[in-house]
């Protein structure tokens, strides 16, 4: 009985907001004159990884009814009933409370702020607008911007240009990775009627916007070696990373099979933000 409550907090997006969180706490660590805390390290990981899965188990819940109608997701505990709501109710609220307990007593008022903000954007505002507007995505890449924001303060003490600056990365980064899900997924979106952006306005505006978002990232990860938070080995990688996204992309439009597009997209999508944490050492 244990495995479906795991799977209810979707360790995979638990995951995501890990490495992003520890990019942002290594990247703030290097600017500081005390060495590294890796005691505190874990300890803002595994709060922050507390509230994001309260945040989904509490999306799963609010989803419960579309999700029986999408492949991807009619197999999930609350789909399928093996899980009850009020249960899933009870163990969100303890996830979130402990996870908030975590972040209040070992990191600071700040990140725990700024950890709360991103759950009341992503369970209230995304999850509850995501059946009405394809402007859901841009909401739900706010609360996505906001774990590599956590880390960085954990360790830098305080909000400035590098938190600010890893938030435009990553919630830039987070749109045409949706989009691209959206893409390859579409029939499931289409069944759920859920507005994304290529059923409201087709595939070709999709792939332009992807292609805006692109660059705008491109544009934005360089700005972290112009402002003197990372070297010149990070900007040549994250560079042509980058570039290969944004050439891959302009080479979708001519693509037919627009489902085999987005899933690419998707896959190379995961490589950039990974290869992200990694370069912030250098």
């Amino acid at each position: 009985m244990i495995k479906p409550y795991f799977m209810l907090a979707k360790p995979g997006i638990i995951f995501g907001n890990a490495i992003t969180a520890a990019g942002g706490f290594i990247l703030a660590s290097k600017a500081q004159v005390y060495p590294f805390d890796g005691c505190l390290f874990l300890v803002t990981l595994i709060g922050l990884s507390l509230l994001v899965a309260s945040a989904c188990v509490f999306n799963n819940y609010l989803d419960r009814n579309i999700d029986k109608m999408m492949v991807r997701t009619k197999n999930r505990a609350l789909a399928r009933g093996v899980i009850s709501a009020p249960k899933a109710i009870i163990f969100a609220i303890f996830l979130g409370l402990f996870g908030i307990l975590l972040l209040m007593l070992y990191t600071s008022l700040l990140t725990t702020i700024i950890a709360l903000t991103g759950f009341f954007i992503y369970v209230v505002l995304y999850s509850l607008s995501k059946h009405r507007s394809s402007y859901a995505t841009a909401i739900g890449s706010i609360s996505g911007g906001i774990p590599p924001v956590v880390g960085y303060c954990v360790a830098a003490g305080c909000f400035d240009m590098g938190a600010f600056l890893l938030f435009m990365i990553v919630a830039l980064w987070q749109m045409p990775h949706f989009f691209a899900i959206a893409m390859y997924r579409l029939n499931d979106y289409v069944a759920a009627s859920i507005p994304v952006l290529p059923v409201k306005k087709g595939m070709y505006i999709t792939k332009v916007h992807m292609l805006f978002y692109i660059i705008a990232f491109l544009i934005s990860v360089c700005m972290l070696t112009i402002w003197g938070y990372t070297g010149y080995a990070y900007l040549i990688v994250m560079g042509l990373l980058g570039l290969t996204w944004l050439f891959l992309c302009i080479k979708g439009f001519k693509n037919t099979n627009d489902r085999l597009f987005g899933r690419q997209m998707f896959h190379f999508s995961l490589m950039v933000i990974m290869m992200l944490c990694i370069m912030i050492w250098y």
